[in-house]
């Protein structure tokens, strides 16, 4: 596996008021495998529910509680590449990116990282991050919150 060591998400993001673009699929990529998704493919794996979640986000505070819904990265990720990978960088459409690691979303069961379709039961706009990275376990500093999610990278 080659990726950076010191790998870190930028610290200073502008926040944006519209989409950067009006597609809201994205690619799931491992190695030479990549797969293109859009909402309707991720509306038909199982959805969960992540409660009491936060929204902090640069520059326009925090809002909430909501209940998210949505698709298990880790399901996903294991659905398509199977077990054994270690880590997986999102990125957003505007440039943003976080990076996760296969043992922190095995440790959070009761509330999954979730690719989430919906907020409090309804749809989520593309204005509101459709598909949006829900981290339910980050209460602080919103820099693994990823709205308009476009490329995950997954790796061994």
């Amino acid at each position: 596996m080659h990726v950076e060591d010191e790998w870190t998400p930028p610290h200073i993001h502008e926040p944006n008021p519209a989409p950067p673009s009006d597609d809201p699929a994205f690619q799931l990529l491992s190695g030479t495998q990549q797969i293109y998704l859009s909402p309707v493919d991720l509306a038909t794996f199982p959805q969960v529910e992540a409660g009491d979640c936060y929204i902090i986000s640069t520059g326009h505070g925090t809002s909430g509680p909501f209940k998210f819904g949505g698709v298990s990265l880790r399901f996903l990720i294991d659905h398509y590449f199977g077990t054994g990978w270690e880590l997986v960088d999102i990125f957003s459409a505007d440039g943003f990116r976080t990076r996760l690691t296969a043992a922190e979303l095995k440790r959070v069961k009761s509330r999954p990282v979730l690719l989430a379709l919906a907020i409090d039961g309804r749809a989520l706009t593309r204005e509101k991050g459709l598909v949006r990275l829900i981290v339910p376990h980050e209460t602080d500093d919103a820099l693994r919150q990823v709205k308009w999610v476009s490329e995950i990278r997954v790796y061994r």
